[in-house]
């Protein structure tokens, strides 16, 4: 199985490999973004070591339970070889009705056929207003158009 864009990564592709990313997650799918990893990925995300596609299933089931209305944004913040840097931010909700902005930062590296094996991720939750919320699109992948993190001040 092989994912392109294919390292080494120019700033075009691996901007294309974020956005890609970015639709595969606002999906909310754990299935579909599961398989842009290999079979033995291994995972930082804040305090939670994953390993392999069925962790990260599950990560992501358990997450998108909780986090509902979940609308993310990715942008390339560096990248060499085999390596991409992005910083994102995703707009979300409990089941209380209490919003939240989520900053962070993902360190990736792939392999030669284009998926990930390894993502380190750093995240921090703000509660915001729901007057606050910036990412109003339906759910699903950002549309064309939508301003990006930096047009919108983040």
């Amino acid at each position: 199985m092989s994912r392109p864009p294919f390292p080494p990564f120019t700033p075009e592709t691996a901007a294309q490999k974020a956005r890609m990313a970015e639709d595969a997650w606002n999906s909310r799918d754990p299935g579909k973004v599961a398989l842009a990893y290999t079979a033995g990925s291994v995972w930082r995300n804040r305090g939670e070591f994953l390993t392999g596609r069925e962790q990260i299933i599950a990560f992501l089931t358990r997450k998108w339970d909780r986090e509902l209305d979940y609308r993310l944004i990715k942008e390339v913040w560096a990248q060499s070889g085999n390596r991409i840097a992005v910083r994102f931010a995703y707009e979300w909700r409990d089941d209380s009705a209490n919003w939240y902005r989520s900053y962070g930062n993902e360190n990736w590296e792939f392999d030669d056929a284009g998926l990930m094996a390894r993502r380190i991720a750093s995240i921090n939750d703000r509660p915001i207003a729901e007057s606050e919320r910036l990412f109003h699109w339906p759910l699903g992948p950002r549309p064309d158009g939508h301003a990006s993190l930096t047009e919108l001040g983040l």
